[in-house]
């Protein structure tokens, strides 16, 4: 039998040697001149070793740093494909917040709906964007949070994640290109790869994407919308200022793009400016839900936009799901009219700021980027230590944590971490922070 090529004896062997675990996660290949002098090959045939490498998921080549052997142990799209957590592991990954007595809220909830006179109109089809009392009770509800629109603007859909899934489906095209924060919501990114959107990421600046890069994006492309979180930013937590929230309105009329405001965790912050879908309603789409603010199982959420675009998007709630689950937004909407979901959110608000007071303590010197409210911090790595190496090491101090990767639109990735504190009790959460500075000052210092 013929022997391979050389260069894929090459391969073959630097593959062994990464599975073998005789070359390490995170450790430095040669160049791609050191490999060829090394093995007698020409430049191009090192870089093509180098390719196949990368094609593998074995390595990644980082601009001016290298070439470094990944962590093959971690989830691909570490941070949005939720694995099963073993009952030892402490999940820093995945955001599910929860108060004490919010099964007993929902108990009464069903007792109340048992005896309610409509119930059994709630076992037939709804309307594709939900019941006009419905959409009402939650213009009501956006009303308190400076966003004042009729109902007829209002959709009810299956989460805030469907709620993106149907304006993509029903205003976008396969080929457009969509503006995004360079680290943005994994969630889209997945979407737009499902249905073909190119993302064009936009650099920070300050508290959201830099307006000067984004007008020369789009004096290079043809951007068809940005997607945007501009109360409370997923993952870096900012809150997006009035002045800047009137330039991103100013660019979309200038360059005739439209916007989708994501909000999912805008009920963290209490005293932000008004949304984008109240500075410019006619361009902007509206999205959230009651995963965060009230529980993530309860899978109903609101989308808001122009009148116009209300058919389009209510046909692409119709192909996914028909309607929202009547039931579901019952409860939803009875907690919206007395006052649970409003009394949840300060709840939570109280929470997430007591557990980043917790993550300051518990991470000490580490740099971190956080808002004071919020349920995440973004941990940068110090210089010339590794997201990949640290979250294999917490892997093993049964810590599951995510790195940037899953938020990350551009091509170079940062080394940084994104730890979710909503999902375990204090106690648990303080400990596991502790491992996180822990591990990553045994790699830093």
């Amino acid at each position: 039998m013929p022997k391979p090529p050389r260069y894929k004896q090459i391969v073959d062997r630097f593959v062994d040697d990464i599975r073998s675990g005789r070359l390490k996660p995170g450790e430095r290949l040669p160049t791609h001149r050191e490999l060829a002098a090394r093995e007698r090959l020409g430049i191009v045939t090192a870089t093509r070793v180098y390719a196949e490498l990368n094609a593998m998921g074995l390595v990644s080549g980082e601009t001016g740093r290298g070439t470094f052997v990944k962590e093959t142990t971690l989830a691909r799209e570490l941070g949005i494909d939720q694995v099963a957590i073993a009952a030892d592991m402490v999940d820093l990954n995945f955001n599910y917040p929860a108060l004490a007595g919010q099964a007993e809220l929902l108990r009464n909830a069903l007792r109340q709906l048992s005896s309610a006179g409509d119930l059994e109109a709630l076992l037939r089809y709804q309307p594709h964007g939900g019941r006009a009392r419905d959409r009402a009770t939650v213009a009501r509800h956006l009303a308190r949070r400076g966003l004042d629109v009729s109902a007829d603007r209002v959709m009810i859909v299956d989460g805030a994640q469907h709620g993106l899934a149907t304006t993509v489906m029903a205003l976008l095209k396969p080929g457009d290109v969509v503006a995004v924060d360079a680290l943005t919501y994994p969630g889209f990114r997945l979407l737009a790869e499902a249905h073909r959107i190119e993302l064009a990421p936009v650099p920070a600046s300050g508290t959201g994407p830099d307006p000067d890069a984004l007008a020369a994006l789009c004096k290079r492309r043809r951007v068809r919308a940005i997607y945007t979180m501009p109360t409370l930013h997923n993952p870096l937590g900012w809150v997006m200022t009035a002045t800047r929230r009137r330039q991103l309105a100013s660019l979309a009329r200038k360059h005739g793009f439209f916007i989708i405001e994501d909000a999912a965790y805008a009920f963290l912050a209490d005293d932000a400016p008004p949304p984008l879908a109240a500075i410019a309603p006619e361009l902007t789409v509206y999205v959230s839900g009651f995963s965060k603010n009230v529980a993530t199982g309860l899978r109903v959420g609101y989308v808001v936009a122009p009148l116009e675009w209300v058919p389009k998007i209510e046909r692409a709630i119709r192909v996914t799901t028909w309607n929202t689950p009547g039931v579901m937004t019952a409860i939803a909407c009875g907690w919206l009219e007395d006052g649970t979901v409003e009394r949840l959110e300060a709840e939570k608000r109280a929470d997430a700021s007591m557990r980043q007071v917790i993550a300051a303590h518990a991470l000490g010197r580490l740099k971190r980027v956080a808002h004071p409210a919020s349920y995440f911090v973004w941990l940068p790595m110090p210089e010339d230590v590794r997201a990949d190496r640290i979250a294999a090491a917490l892997m093993e101090e049964r810590v599951s944590v995510s790195t940037a990767e899953p938020f990350c639109s551009a091509a170079q990735v940062p080394h940084a971490l994104r730890l979710a504190l909503g999902s375990v009790d204090v106690t648990t959460l303080a400990d596991a922070l502790g491992r996180v500075a822990e591990v990553v000052g045994r790699y830093a210092y």
